[in-house]
């Protein structure tokens, strides 16, 4: 009887456990918010300035926007079941359009400002449908 009783209160803990992640979990779509804003800034950086100059920019400015949100996302105190897969969807579908963007900016579309601003867009669409499907997702 008395495993019962332990297995029920174990039980009870992980559901509380599980409903603390997903009423806390709102940080992750904050999170995707500035990642998909900084694409605005980052993908034309990469894609229309060239040399020694656009390589610091865009490098301090990339290293500031991953700084800060890795030390966001390292004091949140919880993250809720699933998070590494979806995660790993949204940083893979970013990185394939980004690295697209950042391709055919510097071959096809050289100095042009309309591709600059679409792949800015298209970079950012991906984080931003996350963080907007992550605001919505039910508690």
């Amino acid at each position: 009887m008395q495993r019962f009783a332990d297995a029920e209160v174990a039980l009870g803990r992980a559901a509380d456990v599980e409903k603390a992640a997903q009423a806390r979990s709102g940080w992750y779509a904050r999170y995707l918010w500035v990642f998909a804003a900084g694409q605005l800034i980052l993908v034309p950086i990469a894609v229309l300035w060239h040399g020694f100059a656009s390589a610091m920019a865009f490098g301090l400015a990339n290293t500031f926007l991953v700084t800060g949100l890795s030390v966001y996302a390292a004091r949140q105190r919880v993250v809720r079941r699933g998070f590494g897969v979806k995660h790993g969807v949204m940083v893979g579908s970013w990185g394939t359009g980004f690295a697209l963007a950042v391709t055919l900016g510097n071959t096809v579309f050289v100095n042009n400002p309309a591709f600059a601003a679409v792949a800015a867009l298209g970079c950012a669409l991906p984080l931003a449908t996350g963080a907007r499907l992550e605001m919505r997702r039910p508690s």
